[in-house]
């Protein structure tokens, strides 16, 4: 991984020199537009509309128009205000770890110590961890005052970036005005249905199924051209669900229940499958619960 920022972490009078590196990657595959008449690459050019020829990157300015006036603001005027020269992570305050919304989480940096000893940061770790407190800090990075969280992670601090309170939309459905009524037996049979699910969560067992199917089908025509048979490729796709909106609640509740501990007693003991196939059913029990 490459550095993109250096920098210190302050607390009171504790300086940790740190480097940043992005924590996360885009693992999409890389597309581009065509045309699709003759496949000629589709390329956005920078054209100046006064005099209509192609700026490079090197030559364009950022401005601001409020409607009457224009205001040109170039590199040197973005690196001489003084939060961009700025080069420290200011601890603020120290908060309960659980009043950070992870609604407002975004962008998350990997710190690495840049220093000779690094006791500070180790210190400055397991005093989070200890306290089960995490950091709020403030910092420039890229032309913008950003606010973030830091917290740990294993042996590493991460600093995640919020965003602003006034950047969070307040959510008002007037759906969700009217009074709902849920049975203790609708509460009973959903609470069901969540533990049939229930599981301890292990990121390595989820896939990104569109970017796989995306890159077998490039594959496929790579080797196939344009005649390329779907069905023979990805198998029969069964027909989506209308979404339409379940009216007997219960049924599909206890439906539900019934499908998820068959699924997980077949992918446990695919021999005894089979014979919990019918047991599914239950005309019986449906009978009763009625």
């Amino acid at each position: 991984m490459r550095a993109i920022w250096k920098g210190a972490l302050t607390f009171g009078l504790v300086n940790v020199p740190v480097k940043v590196y992005s924590a996360t990657e885009d693992h999409d595959v890389s597309l581009h537009q065509v045309h699709n008449k003759d496949g000629g690459r589709i390329r956005y050019q920078r054209i100046c509309e006064i005099d209509g020829e192609v700026v490079p990157f090197a030559d364009i300015d950022k401005a601001y128009d409020d409607g009457e006036q224009t205001v040109v603001l170039t590199k040197d005027d973005f690196d001489a205000l003084p939060s961009e020269k700025s080069r420290e992570i200011d601890v603020v305050e120290f908060v309960p770890s659980e009043q950070v919304d992870p609604l407002i989480l975004d962008k998350a940096y990997y710190l690495e110590p840049d220093s000779t000893s690094p006791k500070a940061y180790v210190l400055l770790r397991k005093t989070l961890e200890q306290t089960e407190r995490t950091a709020i800090v403030r910092f420039s990075l890229r032309q913008k005052t950003r606010l973030a969280a830091l917290r740990v992670r294993g042996d590493v601090l991460v600093l995640q970036t919020l965003l602003w309170a006034d950047e969070v939309r307040e959510a008002s459905f007037a759906s969700l005005d009217e009074s709902v009524r849920i049975s203790a037996k609708e509460l009973e049979m959903s609470a069901s249905l969540v533990e049939s699910f229930a599981k301890d969560f292990d990121p390595e067992e989820f896939t990104d199924d569109y970017q796989a199917e995306l890159r077998t089908l490039i594959d496929a025509k790579l080797e196939q051209g344009d005649a390329l048979d779907t069905a023979a490729t990805f198998g029969e796709q069964e027909e989506a669900s209308d979404g339409g909106e379940v009216i007997d609640l219960m049924e599909a509740l206890r439906a539900s229940v019934e499908r998820s501990r068959a699924a997980r007693g077949g992918s446990s003991d695919e021999k005894k499958a089979p014979e919990k196939k019918p047991a599914a059913k239950k005309p019986a029990a449906k009978k009763k619960a009625s």
